[in-house]
């Protein structure tokens, strides 16, 4: 075992020192690395995954790190000696993680924010993306940290609760609008049990809006804790600034198939349909043999762009050419992969890319994927890019080919939910 430490004083924060050699802020907890999971200071990781560029992975990294020499009390300056052994032992844990990094491109999107003339690099660097992983990081994208460590805080406190108060707002009480709570195993990923819980959230629409009027499923008012006031107005405020960065994702996308900036927003996104999920992986059991660590097994996202937000425990992995690699959390980024309707939509040349989690932690995982879709009612076409449909139907972890379907983006998810939940199917759709 391996273990990173941060010493503090609580009389004397500036008799205060850390591994990685950062300056203090107030109370800087232990720093604990374990073979196969990771606890961690999240001001010493991140600061250190920020300023380095570098991603900590779960398997293999400890052995590749010399151990640290055993600090003589828990609270102590180091020696000059000591210092550069923790500077030398940072570098080398650097380099370790840089090299078994899976090279999932990392993507400066602020001139898509921001609409500079910039955003033309931008735009291919997302095409290169797409068509080599179907997986890139965003950085620069302007959603509020503070937004992000509150949605965080408020999901960890709901599911903190028992089952009997969570399933308050459990989706049976959602009806067609498949909103609200699932305890962990009520969702299947290819018929098997997922090992986590959720919540559905979708855009917030009222009783009298005519598409909730019309009973389209999907689509309707949210539920949300009565318990946790301020649960709502932050899922709703993250959903708004979400949004706002799924719009210009597309646009940048648009961009990188040489195609008008507006192409995907005047067919299918100028009233998209909005999914979000806020999911918790609980700790697996410490006998690999009697339970899966497979939160989620492998599976591609239905619609056009998934924007997670994951938390710092890792477990995220994508399916490449050469295997499974993991696509582990970088500080104030965000995970976009691309879905099925882009993948048909492009003839294949933007695949939409297998992933699962396992999580490996001893300790919960949340995440918080954020689903930018085409209109529940638009028919999805493939573009005219004068290239030989790819079709990857053999290759595909369902065995079903995106390019035969015919229909409207409700038609395809549908399809596809009705088995994910089959206890409210007959119910619900």
């Amino acid at each position: 075992m391996l273990e990173i430490e941060c010493y503090y004083s609580p009389n004397d924060l500036n008799i205060w020192e850390c591994e990685f050699n950062i300056p203090p802020r107030e109370m800087a907890p232990i720093i604990l690395v374990q073979k196969g999971s990771w606890s961690h200071c999240g001001f010493c990781l991140e600061t250190v995954l920020a300023e380095q560029s570098i991603s900590l992975l779960r398997e293999g990294l400890q052995e590749s790190v010399p151990p640290a020499p055993a600090p003589a009390s828990p609270r102590r300056w180091r020696s000059a000696q000591s210092l550069d052994f923790t500077r030398n032992r940072s570098l080398a844990m650097t380099k370790t993680a840089q090299e078994s990094h899976s090279h999932i491109p990392i993507i400066n999107i602020s001139t898509l924010i921001s609409g500079t003339e910039d955003r033309q690099d931008v735009a291919a660097s997302i095409g290169r993306a797409c068509r080599d992983y179907g997986f890139f990081y965003i950085v620069g994208h302007g959603v509020d940290e503070h937004l992000q460590r509150r949605l965080e805080e408020v999901s960890q406190r709901f599911f903190a609760q028992d089952l009997e108060t969570k399933l308050q707002i459990g989706m049976s009480r959602g009806g067609r609008a498949w909103r609200g709570y699932f305890p962990v195993g009520a969702e299947l990923t290819s018929g098997k049990p997922d090992l986590k819980e959720g919540v559905y959230f979708g855009a917030e629409l009222t009783d009298d809006h005519p598409l909730v009027r019309a009973g389209t499923p999907l689509h309707g008012p949210n539920l949300f804790p009565s318990n946790i006031p301020e649960f709502r107005e932050i899922v709703l405020d993250y959903m708004v600034a979400m949004t706002k960065v799924g719009h210009c994702l597309v646009a940048g996308i648009s961009l990188s198939l040489g195609l008008e900036e507006s192409y995907f927003a005047d067919r299918y996104t100028l009233d998209p349909l909005i999914l979000f999920r806020i999911f918790n992986y609980p700790s697996p059991s410490l006998n690999p043999e009697t339970e899966s660590n497979l939160g989620v097994g492998e599976h591609t996202d239905y619609g056009l762009l998934t924007i997670l937000r994951q938390d710092m425990s890792g477990g995220l992995q994508v399916k490449t050419k050469s295997g499974w690699v993991a696509a582990p959390p970088i500080p104030n980024s965000f995970v976009c992969n691309i879905g099925d309707m882009l993948d048909r939509m492009t003839g294949g040349h933007y695949l939409s890319t297998p992933h699962r989690v396992r999580n490996l932690a001893r300790h919960n995982r949340l995440s918080f994927p954020f689903f930018f879709d085409p209109n529940f009612n638009a028919e999805v076409r493939p573009i005219e890019i004068n290239e030989k449909v790819n079709d990857n139907k053999e290759e595909r972890w369902d065995r079903a080919s995106v390019h035969e379907f015919r229909g409207t983006y409700g038609d395809y998810l549908l399809s596809k939910v009705s088995k994910v939940f089959p206890e409210l199917r007959g119910n619900v759709l």
